[in-house]
């Protein structure tokens, strides 16, 4: 979950501009989270406190106007009583990553992927994507090899996977949906042998890296785990109430101690 947010605030600030170059520094003075990071500390309230996702999303979103929302996401935040609107987009596979982490066994955490995408993400392909997602982290938090993983998502989800990162890297276009984001952040994370390898990858597409590197975060962490210098990267960049369920969540779910994360 933590890999999740360092790669939106990695991702943050090469959204709308052109790819980054290899070499580039992973986090800069004016990297930032974003929304993914909001709606997946949301999750996490969730997963704790039992709090139903439509409201923890909506609340999410009021006490964070100033972020970038889609447009159908703040039309349903502000109003209460608008039902899930068929959305494809890959908001439901972004703010997933804390139920691979917490779930204890594969069947509850595709079941509780599937609760979170479709109060808003009830679109089939929503729907995959989270659960994709969600399971790629259950594997490789489990120890499971990345070429294993992609083979579990082929045959589960349906994703094809074929194209090698090069290609990826060649071909990526913008785009904010589901079927476009996923199946590149899952490859590239299985294919990197480092956390930072995944996420300097993600930063050189032409694509939402923000959410692309999110998605790919929080498989990397499962696999990787977060290097110090992110971690401590990420704390200066969030509130104090943020980190403070992060540290909650790690505690929660006993893995702070490979995560890095002091849950004292």
């Amino acid at each position: 979950m933590l890999g999740a947010i360092a790669g939106d605030i990695i991702g943050s600030i090469h959204e709308f501009g052109p790819p980054a170059v290899p070499g580039t520094p992973l986090i800069q003075t004016h990297s930032h989270y974003t929304d993914d990071t909001v709606l997946t500390l949301a999750t996490v309230r969730c997963l704790l406190d039992g709090i139903d996702y439509a409201k923890a999303y909506r609340e999410a979103y009021q006490a964070n106007r100033e972020q970038s929302w889609g447009l159908r996401f703040k039309q349903w935040g502000d109003n209460p009583e608008m039902g899930p609107y068929n959305s494809f987009g890959n908001g439901s596979a972004m703010r997933v990553s804390p139920i691979g982490f917490h779930a204890p066994t594969l069947d509850q955490a595709l079941a509780e992927a599937r609760r979170s995408a479709v109060v808003t993400h009830d679109h089939p392909e929503g729907i995959r994507g989270a659960q994709a997602t969600a399971h790629a982290i259950f594997l490789a938090r489990n120890g499971t090899s990345g070429d294993a993983i992609l083979h579990a998502i082929r045959t589960d989800h349906g994703y094809p996977l074929d194209e090698p990162v090069p290609v990826i890297q060649r071909t990526s276009r913008y785009n904010e949906i589901c079927q476009g984001t996923v199946p590149p952040a899952i490859r590239i994370a299985c294919d990197a042998t480092s956390f930072e390898e995944a996420m300097a990858i993600c930063i050189t597409l032409d694509a939402d890296t923000d959410t692309l590197a999110c998605i790919a975060g929080g498989i990397s962490e499962a696999r990787f785990g977060v290097p110090d210098w992110i971690k401590a990267a990420v704390k200066h960049r969030l509130e104090t109430h943020q980190w403070a369920l992060i540290e909650r969540f790690y505690k929660t779910t006993r893995m702070g101690e490979s995560a890095g994360v002091s849950v004292v």
